[in-house]
């Protein structure tokens, strides 16, 4: 009966070393390398990294090489299919050329998430992130 319970912890993983993963962490940022190692808090060491970065229709890679990621940062984790990565509608282009964009966006959403901690604040009482009665 025991062999019939899922792996709902770190050792879920272990089919995923050795192979392409995808990575978005709490911050965003959206990684792409190949799963080397990782422990029971589900840290990771990812080598051959690279920051994806979007804007409409276009993408951008920035190297990163080998990236230790602490396991508390990941939202999601998913493999990559090899044979369906080349199907991306999506256009390469050089990193200098889509960072200002991406830059933008990023201060874009950072400014309507402050609009929305105040609103929440003021009419619902909510702490802002980070705030009083946000510790744990």
């Amino acid at each position: 009966m025991d062999s019939l319970i899922p792996f709902t912890t770190s050792g879920s993983l272990v089919d995923c070393v050795d192979r392409k993963m995808l990575v978005i962490l709490r911050d965003g940022r959206k990684l792409q390398g190949v799963l080397r190692s990782y422990d029971q808090f589900a840290n990771l060491v990812l080598e051959d990294t690279v920051e994806r970065i979007y804007h409409k229709n276009a993408f951008a890679d920035f190297p990163r090489g080998l990236f230790l990621i602490r396991g508390e940062n990941v939202v999601l984790l998913g493999e990559i299919d090899l044979d369906k990565e080349d199907e991306v509608p999506l256009r390469q282009v050089d990193y200098p050329t889509l960072e200002p964009y991406h830059r933008a966006e990023i201060e874009a959403k950072k400014e309507r998430d402050e609009v929305k901690a105040q609103i929440l604040f003021d009419e619902q009482g909510y702490s802002k992130e980070g705030g009083e009665g946000d510790g744990y």
